[in-house]
């Protein structure tokens, strides 16, 4: 079972000054595309720095971020991956890195993405003699099914047990998440929560905007279904389009509000042709388009955790999602939202047709969800993973 690592009641003792630490993270993708993952590692180095500790960031990088970057960043060599341009993969780390980091003299390094870099940093960790621990933010091994070529998973999970194997630490989102790597056979011993939280100062219903609604053509009273996300075929796009099309042919009235962009929106746009795309929307803008929808649909099969999900909480919106990763999660069915078994169009199309049609039920599950959220405090969350850094460091150093 993960274990969550519990803080420090707020109102024992003050505890004794702690010497601040220096912290050697590696990301995939720290900040050339926007997702959840990366945005919860920026808010970690961004916490970790205000308690005084030093953090170095190595990552590849672009030409073109999207956002300005938490901590020091350093860029890794990467090349544009085949097919998804928009991702990079570093091969490995130069010498010039590695005598980098051994002058830094971290006191710990944490790997968010099992690629080739993460594995030659896991070595020089060991070289060093520092703790090494990683964290899971997606599914990597189920993404090749949804681009034909599910034929090399048994490969992928076979080189994602080995990069899990022997290291200090495993995070993952949420316990259930854990239960399912270890029932997979990914990670063998039992993992650490970290979890995610949310910025209630900026998620939440008072961002509602009918203005925003009318400049969409969208009346008052239209029941609107809102998919967030990266339009990615793995976050489920197909099942979007179907349920919407099973909820036309039952004549339910609603419309489709899809925020995002990707390389596969030309595709979604082919297949759900009545939807409205706003494309990429952020800070405020992405707030307000939470809060003026009235539920948010999530069947994708691969969220570890699914931000969006508690995003849509907090703003005040049921939620339904597949029942699969971190939805279970955090979506109560039948409270907060509706879980649906994944593929299932008619479960969906059902959900989201008793949201439509009863506008007090949506109401109700909506401010049970805005209740729930109210728990997910980013510092808390972010404090345990440093409280757990420092007992790592603590065995290491006996």
């Amino acid at each position: 079972m993960a274990t969550a690592y519990r803080m420090p009641d707020p109102v024992e003792a003050e505890p004794a000054p702690q010497r601040p630490l220096k912290v050697v993270l590696y990301s995939g993708n720290y900040n050339y595309v926007r997702d959840g993952a990366n945005q919860a590692l920026n808010r970690l180095v961004a916490y970790l720095e205000r308690q005084g500790c030093t953090v170095r960031v190595y990552s590849p990088t672009s030409d073109t971020p999207a956002f300005e970057p938490a901590g020091t960043l350093v860029s890794v060599p990467s090349f544009a991956i085949p097919g998804r341009g928009e991702y990079r993969l570093a091969l490995g780390v130069p010498e010039r890195l590695k005598r980098e980091i051994r002058d830094f003299a971290p006191d710990v390094i944490h790997l968010s993405a099992p690629d080739p870099a993460a594995h030659a940093l896991k070595r020089l960790a060991r070289e060093i003699g520092v703790p090494v621990v990683a964290s899971i933010h997606t599914r990597f091994e189920t993404y090749f099914e949804y681009y034909g070529l599910g034929f090399i998973r048994p490969g992928v999970e076979a080189l994602l047990r080995r990069f899990y194997a022997g290291l200090d630490e495993v995070f993952v989102t949420t316990a259930g998440f854990g239960e399912t790597m270890r029932e997979a056979g990914i990670i063998s011993t039992d993992p650490a929560v970290w979890s995610r939280g949310v910025d209630k100062g900026r998620f939440n219903p008072q961002r509602r905007s009918p203005e925003w609604r009318w400049s969409l053509g969208i009346g008052d009273h239209e029941p609107v279904i809102g998919f967030v996300g990266r339009l990615v075929l793995e976050k489920g796009l197909d099942s979007v389009a179907a349920a919407v099309a099973e909820l036309k042919r039952r004549s339910v009235p609603h419309r489709l509000v899809v925020v995002g962009d990707g390389p596969a929106r030309e595709r979604f746009q082919a297949m759900a042709p009545d939807a409205i795309f706003t494309g990429f929307l952020d800070g405020l803008g992405l707030a307000r388009a939470y809060a003026s929808v009235d539920m948010l649909l999530n069947p994708s099969t691969t969220e570890t955790f699914g931000n969006i999900n508690l995003e849509a909480m907090a703003s005040g919106l049921p939620v339904v999602a597949a029942r699969a990763g971190g939805n279970a999660c955090l979506v109560t069915d039948a409270v907060t939202g509706a879980l649906v078994t994944p593929g299932d169009i008619a479960g969906y199309a059902d959900a989201l047709a008793r949201y439509c049609t009863d506008p007090a039920l949506r109401a109700a599950h909506g401010q049970a969800g805005l209740a729930a959220a109210q728990a997910f405090d980013w510092d808390a969350i972010n404090g345990a993973v440093l409280s757990r850094y420092r007992e790592l460091i603590a065995t290491n150093s006996r």
